[in-house]
Order: structure tokens, then sequence, then C-alpha cells
């Protein structure tokens, strides 16, 4: 077949859940011989050389870059606020020059299908329309609006009622664009049942995250144990809200009644009001780091403190590859089907998180068996190949009627 994605950033490097999802799903269309293109937004904040991909990368799909900043303004949010029924975040990534682009490959090339990569990708079905017959799939990363929804909850004032207007209008976006596409794209069940309710009417096919697991390989070798560890975006408020949470209400018992515990934080983009709150004894801040997943082989157990968001979160899917026991919500675990005190640690509130954590350091033995219970359950439900080929399955059913 031969497959357009188009996506609103770059999925290189892969260093966040939406570039990682992106990029497999990618190298997975192509290891199973489809021919693809990528056509992605080169927006300033995940700006990116081609030469800068990898060989490797280059390789397993033509990729086109078109310049869209879509950074964020605080003037033109203002404007958009005031004189905008359109949600902010869809705003940014409405532009003519990537129409032109798209354009310019639907004449030059016949697609089978167009996946659209995110709900921002969703303007520019009318143009697709225009000038190709192909499937349009929208591969719906998440309900975006409940990412907003629950960020309001978590805040006050007149942030909380920004977003609460926000997520309104993300709402009232997501809505309107529902049954434009020929096909839904969930990556989770989840998340494909609330669309359903929105008034979703297509034909969908739940597509996880798949993991590469030549890429994924668990080692001990360097391991410390124990100790605790968190790897994610830090410019996302999720993240933000949950980390400063766990260090309020959570970390200084479990510090206290193990003074030489290290918790290590890496992830990159990390503003400077959010690094003043780490500094706290037995907190390791480490910034942006080379390699993820060596970090994740050296570390014991993963704390993933999540109450607002949506979708899947990858870094739990990658960690619990890697045969890390993760204490996590479950709003983190949400749309995953893992099992509390089997292959993972669910846990709510602060005497839940401490009293979850407290186990694992205290037991390694338990502490191994949900690692290890971790690996089969991801090897399982997860590889890369089976979600591609099945994906692909779905859209050879609908190409024929």
């Amino acid at each position: 077949m031969r497959i357009l994605q188009l996506m609103n950033k770059v999925p290189w490097p892969p260093k966040d859940g939406g570039a990682i999802a992106c990029l497999n799903m990618t190298k997975g269309f192509s290891m199973l011989g489809h021919e693809v293109t990528v056509l992605c937004m080169n927006t300033s904040k995940h700006h990116v050389s081609i030469k800068d991909m990898p060989a490797t990368i280059r390789s397993r799909a033509e990729f086109r870059l078109v310049e869209v900043p879509a950074s964020v303004n605080w003037v033109e949010a203002a404007l958009n606020l005031l004189f905008s029924k359109l949600p902010y975040n869809a705003q940014r990534f409405i532009s003519d020059d990537f129409s032109i682009e798209l354009v310019k490959l639907l004449t030059e090339k016949k697609y089978d299908v167009i996946q659209l990569e995110g709900l921002y990708l969703c303007p520019y079905i009318p143009v697709i329309r225009k000038y190709s017959d192909a499937l349009i799939a929208y591969r719906a990363h998440n309900i975006e609006y409940e990412i907003w929804e629950r960020t309001a909850t978590l805040s006050n004032g007149l942030r909380s009622k920004y977003l609460r207007n926000l997520s309104k209008r993300i709402k009232r976006f997501e809505i309107n664009h529902l049954n434009t596409y020929d096909l839904l794209i969930p990556i989770t069940d989840r998340d494909g049942q609330i669309l359903d309710k929105l008034g979703n009417k297509k034909q969908r096919h739940t597509s996880q995250t798949g993991i590469d697991f030549a890429s994924l390989v668990p080692t001990a070798k360097k391991l410390e144990f124990p100790s605790l560890f968190h790897i994610g975006a830090l410019d996302w408020a999720p993240n933000q809200e949950g980390l400063l949470w766990f260090f309020s209400n959570c970390w200084a018992k479990i510090h206290s009644e193990n003074p030489n515990l290290k918790f290590y934080l890496a992830g990159r983009n990390a503003p400077e009001w959010f690094e003043r709150h780490l500094k706290l004894d037995g907190v390791e801040y480490l910034g942006e780091i080379n390699d993820a997943y060596d970090f994740i082989n050296s570390k014991a157990i993963m704390v993933v403190p999540l109450f607002s968001g949506s979708g899947m979160r990858i870094k739990i899917i990658e960690g619990m590859a890697l045969g890390k026991p993760i204490v996590t919500t479950d709003i983190g675990t949400e749309g995953i089907p893992t099992e509390d005190g089997n292959n993972i640690l669910i846990a709510n509130n602060a005497d839940e998180f401490v009293d979850a954590i407290t186990r694992l350091i205290n037991d390694r033995e338990l502490s191994d068996q949900i690692g290890k219970n971790a690996i089969g359950f991801i090897q399982e439900k997860f590889d890369n190949l089976s979600q591609a080929g099945a994906l692909i399955d779905f859209y050879k059913e609908h190409t024929h009627t």
C-alpha cells in the first residue's frame, strides 16, 4: 500500500509519546513492505534538520518537512480568546504552507491511505478530499479536550477559567470533525468508546502504540537498587502537576525512612519555575539525557504520579518493556489493560503511593517479579509489527468496499 502520514511535528528525536507513536507506526508500515511518505510540520519547539535524522530512519519513508512555527504567542492567544471560536491549540497548526505542500504531494502521487496523526490535522481533510480519493484515517492519540478538562480541575483562579474555556472549545472542535474522515483509529479502546459516545459513526480499529523490541532490551548490569526515577516531557502540564504533588505529599515521608534513597528525574524543556521546586534532599534532577533506555535500565522503580492527561502513556509502556516495577495512578494506566499487583502497582493518593513504593524498596523479590511480569505483558500485547500488520489488514478490508 501507499501510505501518507500527516504529523504536526517531526517524529525525530522520539523523546515523547507522540513522536514515538508516530515513528513506530512509520517503521512498522515500512518493515511490512509498504511505501510510506511522511509530511510533517517542522515547528519552532521541535525544530529538526532532515540531515539530523539517522539514515536508518530516513530509509524507512520519504520525509517532507514544512516550516510551521506553531509557537505559543500570548498576544495571539488573547486575540484568539476574544475573537475566535477555534481553540488556540488548533489555530497554531493551521498553515497555508502546509496546505500547499500537501496539495503538491497529492498531485504528485496517488495514495491508498492518508493517516492523520492527531486531532490538529483534521482541518486538512477538505484539501485531501479535493485532491485525493484515498481512504482518510484519523488516528486519535488521545481525547484532546479531556487533557485540558482534567488540568483545569487541578488548577484554580484565572488559569482554571481559561483552561475550562479551552477544553470546551477543543471538545466542540473534536465533535465538529467527527465523521469527516473515513476510518477512526483510536490508540485505546476507551478512547474509541468515548468518541463513539460523542457521535462517531465510522468503523474503528484500536491500534495501540507498538514497541520495537529490537531497541528495548532489558538489562540489570548497572541497576541501582533501590532507587526511584521518572522520565518524561517536563514542559507537559500533567507531568509537572503530578511530580509537584508527589514531592509535596509523598517524598518527605519516603526519604525520611530511606535517607540514602535517590529519586532521579530526567526530561527535557523544564521551565525555570519548575526546576526551582526540585531542589530537595535526595532528588537528582538530570534534565535531558542522551540515552533514555540506558537511564531506565540503570534505575529500579518507576514513579508516574499522573492525575490528568489522556490517551496512552508511552513511557509506562517502555518502562514495562524494560522490566521496571511501576507505581502509577488509574489515570496513568488508563487504556493499558494492566493488573494491579501483578505487572504494575496502582496508587491514587499519598498513602497508597508511599505504601506501594515502600513495599517495592523492602521486597526485592516482589520488585523483580512485577518487572518480569511487565515484560511478558508488553511482549504479548504491544509488538510493533503485530500492531502495524493488524492496522494494514483493517485498511485492506475497507479499500475494497
